[in-house]
């Protein structure tokens, strides 16, 4: 899982709306890396997170779920970015169905929140373009990662999303060679799924 948070103001946020940053998804991987780029040389500050596999697992296993570590590893960004920067404006692409409530413990990691105003929301990576910048430079961040697995495992397995039918093909074909080379995510339903059809007898007539 790959977070990352973007700090500008509203000379930056303008000079990034010219340029043509907006939600990942929209962006070529081209065109995101050059904008990834851009982004870091003209941000105040940027922080990006990476959080794998086996931690997700470990912290599963022990009732923290997916959306309580999102919440820690965007407290994380915001701590480290909130050192003495005035009045911040904070806006998050939030999650949860339930922004207060996932609001709630997202300001439970935040060390001081005395000039901060927080703003948890749905698809504000499409309605702010901090929000934008920073989607980009988690995705090219994530792209990356995904390319060195690659080539840990020498096989192109797409993606990397369950939507993605080649990331399902490596999942069914090599599971179980690489079950211990903590690339997959053993609280990941779709590798529960994977592992429980392998796992399932058969008494055939």
């Amino acid at each position: 899982m790959v977070l990352a948070g973007c700090l500008v103001d509203e000379e930056i946020e303008e000079e990034f709306k010219k340029l043509g940053i907006k939600d990942s998804k929209q962006i070529s991987p081209k065109k995101r890396q050059e904008l990834a780029r851009i982004i870091k040389e003209k941000a105040l500050a940027f922080e990006i997170t990476l959080t794998f596999p086996n931690e997700i697992t470990e912290k599963n296993k022990n009732g923290v779920n997916l959306n309580t570590i999102e919440a820690q590893k965007a407290a994380e960004i915001i701590n480290k970015v909130n050192k003495a920067q005035g009045k911040i404006l904070v806006y998050i692409d939030t999650p949860s169905p339930n922004l207060k409530a996932w609001q709630n413990v997202l300001e439970g990691y935040i060390e001081n929140k005395d000039n901060l105003e927080i703003h948890c929301e749905h698809k504000a990576d499409q309605n702010h373009v901090s929000c934008s910048a920073a989607s980009i430079l988690a995705k090219t961040t994530r792209d990356a990662e995904v390319e060195k697995i690659k080539k840990l495992v020498g096989v192109d397995f797409g993606s990397g999303y369950p939507s993605d039918p080649l990331t399902c093909k490596f999942l069914k074909e090599y599971a179980e060679k690489h079950k211990h080379d903590g690339i997959f995510r053993e609280t990941w339903s779709t590798w529960k799924q994977v592992c429980a059809k392998k796992e399932q007898k058969t008494l055939d007539f």
